[in-house]
């Protein structure tokens, strides 16, 4: 049985770099956002889920219909809890049948929301990226093409650092200074040893 690593961290901390780097050194990542993006356009399941939840509109000629469903979201913590009831079984399911898949000694996911999303059930190590506040804030400007204003709203809508932090096995600082691939290489050989 593979040992499943949860990659997660906040807006601009760099798990995404993270994921690269492990998948560069051999080892699969399953990118969540991306699977979900996928899964919503593609599973019968979620189409029909929501339809019946927002309207025929939310699905086009083009497919989904992301601003339809923005705005069906934004400012609706309801809506936004309905959505991901519907999306986030579907996309736990898809990682299951891409482990089994995988046979690999070490696979990862990639998950902004690993702990909110309950995805930390599905893995057996929580590795936390952590920057400090201001990297991420100038990095998300920079990538997003954003405003300070929007990139601040979408942090404070993510679950705190110190409360990811509490649910993590390890943590790789990614400030820009602190080099990031010994500490993946350790993470890889920590992991390797305990298996």
């Amino acid at each position: 049985m593979a040992i499943r690593i949860g990659i997660t961290g906040g807006i601009g901390s760099g798990k995404s770099v993270v994921a690269k780097l492990l998948t560069l050194l051999g080892i699969p990542v399953y990118t969540t956002d991306t699977e979900a993006k996928r899964l919503m356009r593609c599973d019968a399941g979620i189409r029909q889920e929501l339809t019946a939840l927002v309207g025929n509109g939310v699905y086009d000629e083009n497919g989904l219909n992301k601003p339809l469903l923005a705005s069906y979201i934004f400012g609706h913590p309801e809506h936004l809890r309905q959505v991901n009831a519907i999306v986030h079984p579907r996309v736990r399911d898809d990682f299951r049948r891409w482990v089994r898949k995988e046979c690999r000694e070490l696979v990862a996911m990639e998950s902004a929301i690993l702990v909110e999303a309950g995805f930390t059930n599905e893995v057996d190590k929580v590795v936390m990226v952590y920057a400090p506040r201001e990297v991420r804030l100038a990095r998300a400007v920079r990538r997003d093409a954003a405003t300070r204003e929007q990139v601040e709203k979408r942090i404070q809508s993510q679950l705190d650092d110190d409360k990811k932090r509490e649910t993590a096995d390890f943590v790789i600082v990614n400030d820009g200074e602190t080099p990031l691939i010994p500490q993946v290489l350790n993470l890889i050989s920590s992991l390797s040893q305990n298996h």
